[in-house]
């Protein structure tokens, strides 16, 4: 039983010393999108997104669980400019198995994100119940939330993004949370069952079985560049989706940031939660994945500690067991049931794994130092993020600072070294700490 701390005796003990940090910044290209809720009235304006609507028509319009940017604005604009075709909008939320798998808890967490009735100007409608729109070749069922099924018409809002887990032409977006996020916590479980490997001829396959037995309108695709803000925005008809949403995630890959290192030797990161990444923190930043997923992709790292969880992620821990050193402070933040829910339903249960716990954030940094191989304390290359979508400005140890200084057009030095400060009860007090 673990109790309010962790009593272990470790060779040598932990006091080993922290080499002292820089702030950074890493300069990427910033396209930026000023006014999300007039572009997307300004898709309305389209004579092919105009005649998808039909006066009278009941909407579904379906929102994730992931922490897009201006995801209130835009879903509040797509209600607006389907009220102004005369359609009736509704809400609901369309995110698979998360907000612990229950109706209220997915009606939570598109709260927490602003999408609420009062907010919205209509209904939210979530439900856990799904009717079967089809079946595979072999037989497997093809869930769909049941309030949207029941709808005249559905229209999908979500970021266009490289996946955590597979590569192919369309990874993260509409497609995705067409077959999976609609289909709930039995649709996306059933899919998951065939490996996401396999995801890239997947996802086409089901989504054109939904999209020939239910109205699907068109999605309402969002890419966000390296800092995490809108970068561009588009509305795209249900027949062009296969195409034109393969082209949008081109594009996200080449505006995604990366911690610019080939190796980096402890990676300390402040926050994980499902509004950052569908894995906690992403891989497509971190380098490492789960257990079985071909993923040759840098940095490499040694060691990564993870320090505690957002508030929007209500306790979802999926993806700590990518991590190699937590906090007490994650520990109890864990909340088990929507942990499990979703790391089940994935298949990939090394992502509810719990690593080593340190009973404060002073131990975890002064483990995962102290455990690096081959490398003394004071020469350790130590990477410090908020977390996997803000690593804009970053800080690193001095030993990186060769590395950083070797490359002014990627880097900017922002101030002196100095020493990590952590207050009595060995928590960090210094830069990225979430408000």
């Amino acid at each position: 039983m673990i109790g309010d701390r962790i009593e272990v005796n470790i060779g040598g003990g932990l006091d080993v010393p922290i080499p002292r940090m820089v702030n950074v910044r890493q300069k990427f290209p910033a396209v930026k999108l000023d006014d999300v809720a007039g572009e997307v009235a300004a898709q309305f304006k389209r004579p092919d997104i105009r005649a998808k609507i039909k006066p009278g028509q009941t909407i579904a319009v379906g929102c994730g669980s992931r922490g897009v940017n201006h995801i209130a604005d835009a879903a509040l604009a797509v209600v607006n400019g389907i009220k102004g075709l005369g359609g009736k909008p509704f809400i609901f939320p369309a995110m698979g198995s998360h907000g612990s798998a229950t109706a209220e808890g997915q009606k939570q967490v598109l709260a927490g994100y602003g999408i609420t009735e009062s907010a919205m100007g209509c209904p939210v409608r979530a439900t856990m119940d799904t009717v079967e729109v089809g079946r595979l070749e072999d037989g497997a069922p093809i869930h769909m939330d049941r309030f949207a099924a029941e709808a005249d018409g559905v229209v999908l809002i979500n970021r266009i993004k490289p996946h955590t887990n597979f590569r192919a032409p369309i990874e993260s977006g509409i497609l995705k949370m067409l077959v999976i996020g609609m289909g709930k916590i039995i649709g996306a479980t059933t899919l998951h069952t065939y490996g996401m490997d396999t995801f890239g001829e997947l996802l086409p396959r089901v989504g054109r079985i939904i999209m020939a037995k239910k109205n699907f309108l068109f999605g309402v695709g969002l890419v966000e560049n390296a800092y995490d803000e809108t970068a561009l925005l588009e509305a795209i008809p249900a027949e062009r989706l296969f195409v034109r949403e393969a082209e949008l995630q081109a594009q996200a890959k080449e505006m995604m940031p990366r911690l610019c290192f080939d190796e980096i030797d402890a990676l300390i990161i402040d926050e994980m939660g499902k509004n950052i990444s569908g894995a906690g923190f992403d891989p497509n930043i971190t380098g490492r994945n789960n257990r079985c997923v071909d993923w040759n992709m840098k940095p490499r790292v040694q060691k990564i500690v993870v320090l505690g969880l957002t508030e929007e992620t209500h306790g979802n821990a999926t993806g700590m067991g990518l991590a190699d050193v937590i906090t007490m402070r994650l520990f109890r933040q864990m909340d088990v049931g929507p942990t499990y829910a979703n790391v089940i339903t994935s298949a990939y249960l090394d992502g509810a794994a719990i690593p080593i716990i340190m009973n404060t954030e002073r131990e975890a940094i002064q483990l995962a130092i102290k455990t690096v191989l081959r490398v003394k304390p004071l020469d350790c290359k130590i990477v410090r993020i908020r977390n996997t979508l803000a690593i804009g400005q970053i800080q690193v140890s001095e030993p990186l600072l060769e590395v950083v200084r070797r490359d002014p057009g990627q880097f900017e030095v922002l101030g002196a070294p100095m020493a990590m400060k952590f207050d009595e009860q060995g928590n960090l007090q210094t830069a990225f700490r979430a408000a």
